[in-house]
């Protein structure tokens, strides 16, 4: 086995197929914010003249609707990028017309396959009739591609009156790790490519309203939750604030997925084959920080996120580990040769650290940001990520600009809600609330609440917790 991790040239071969919702790491519309109201010079004007900065391609059409409630039908999203990301009854706004562009940036790699362009650096930007002055731009979750915000993120903040803006990250798909030229490059690339639609998207947004945004807002979900850190830790300039959903963790001393995903896939078994060692087996995935309580999601966790999310990151951050061998192989016993069941982060080479080093976050944010997540989060532990982000937000002097809030009974993915609905809550409205009450900060009409573990309101039903997550 080399010692020194290195980038393999691309195979032909691929994984086996899982669900997109695999990839990971994944209401009522309110009133517009008090803002300027209307467009310059009427429906979709000036349409002709937008020029995305940077741009290879672009193609920009006039919308009667541009949320998933006509997009879907005329063919400017794709319900396969935001498939199982939130639960089923979550209801879509509608009545917002505007400008849709759709294009890609530069790139050599080719795995997004929307519009059958085969190329990825793929981004989209809707642009309101009905403007409110902001911009907001996303990232995806998981290795998902431009249109995976649609639903949980896009239609609310554009039927709020802002502009929005999302890109693929560079590169997509279960693969990633095959992009670039040494380990963390894929995900380098992630945190590049945000930055580059930032600046296209300003300038795009000033071309048609005929003035910049008032402000902009970083947010996403997952692994757009942590792009949303990186860039108010090293592009503060670009942004007035952040929402951070769920973010993933990655610092070089640990902990990341790399260090309790491997536990997760070792202990397991023992424990869903019950007997006299399960209980010990349970014991080690709870100090893997896996919370009690959310025993009954990690059967589906081992199946559809463990194991995958383990090797294809692990390829991309140390794909010397297991030889000749591409990104592991699935569902291996432990005791078998390079199995990642047994991956031990701590003890892999210094060059391995250094990969990691490259994408991690230091938690000096320059701009406010509320981060949230789930208590039952049983892919990204929130004891391993959220609550250790938090504190390196304040170990870094920067309190002050984070507000942080823990959800009780939500979980990673938003779709698990309609499988469990007695036992979790869906994180959609929370983010919501918070997207809402950094608003607020932002604008100087209120302080969010102080940092705190947001209860399950005793009694609500299903339909309450769709639409409301009241952060005080």
């Amino acid at each position: 086995m080399p010692t020194t991790p290195h980038r393999r040239p691309t195979r032909r071969g691929t994984l086996p197929a899982l669900s997109l919702t695999a990839a990971c790491l994944l209401l009522a519309t309110p009133a517009a914010t008090a803002a300027p109201a209307g467009v310059p010079d009427g429906h979709c004007a000036g349409r002709t003249g937008l020029r995305v900065p940077g741009a290879a391609r672009q193609q920009a059409d006039c919308l009667d609707e541009l949320t998933t409630a006509g997009t879907v039908a005329s063919g400017h999203t794709d319900p396969a990028d935001y498939a199982g990301l939130t639960p089923k009854d979550l209801p879509t706004p509608s009545g917002v017309p505007g400008i849709q562009i759709d294009g890609y940036f530069p790139d050599s790699s080719t795995t997004d396959t929307n519009h059958g362009w085969n190329h990825d650096s793929q981004f989209v930007i809707r642009l309101p009739d009905h403007f409110n002055g902001g911009l907001v731009v996303a990232g995806t979750p998981g290795n998902r591609e431009q249109y995976a915000n649609d639903k949980a993120i896009s239609d609310w903040v554009l039927a709020r009156g802002y502009a929005y803006a999302a890109t693929d990250k560079g590169n997509t798909g279960t693969a990633f790790y095959r992009d670039g030229r040494r380990p963390g490059d894929a995900i380098a690339e992630w945190n590049t490519r945000l930055t580059q639609l930032t600046r296209a998207a300003r300038a795009v947004v000033a071309q048609r309203y005929h003035r910049p945004p008032v402000r902009t807002i970083a947010t996403g979900l997952s692994n757009g939750g942590y792009l949303v850190r990186w860039q108010l830790e090293n592009h503060p300039e670009l942004y007035d604030g952040g929402v951070d959903w769920e973010g993933t963790l990655w610092r070089a001393g640990g902990p990341h997925l790399l260090t309790f995903l491997p536990q997760a896939l070792r202990h397991y078994p023992a424990y869903a084959a019950g007997g006299p060692g399960a209980a010990d087996a349970a014991a080690a995935l709870h100090r893997a920080g896996f919370p009690p309580g959310s025993e009954f999601l990690w059967p589906y966790h081992y199946q559809v996120y463990w194991d995958l999310t383990q090797r294809v990151y692990r390829e991309e951050l140390d794909p010397g580990y297991d030889g000749a061998t591409e990104a592991g192989t699935p569902f291996c016993a432990s005791g078998t040769p390079g199995c990642d069941a047994d991956y031990d982060y701590a003890a892999r080479p210094a060059a391995v650290h250094r990969a990691v080093d490259r994408i991690a976050l230091t938690g000096r944010i320059g701009k406010p940001l509320i981060t949230l997540q789930g208590t039952l989060d049983a892919l990204l532990p929130i004891s391993q990520d959220s609550d250790v982000y938090a504190r390196m937000v304040h170990a870094a002097g920067r309190g002050s600009l984070l507000r942080y809030y823990r959800i009780e009974d939500g979980t990673h993915t938003d779709s698990l809600v309609d499988a469990f609905p007695d036992r979790l809550r869906p994180m959609v409205p929370c983010h919501h609330a918070a997207f809402a009450a950094l608003e607020g900060w932002l604008t100087g009409a209120a302080l969010p609440p102080a940092d705190h573990t947001v209860p399950r309101p005793p009694g609500a039903t299903a339909a309450t917790l769709l639409t409301s997550c009241p952060l005080s």
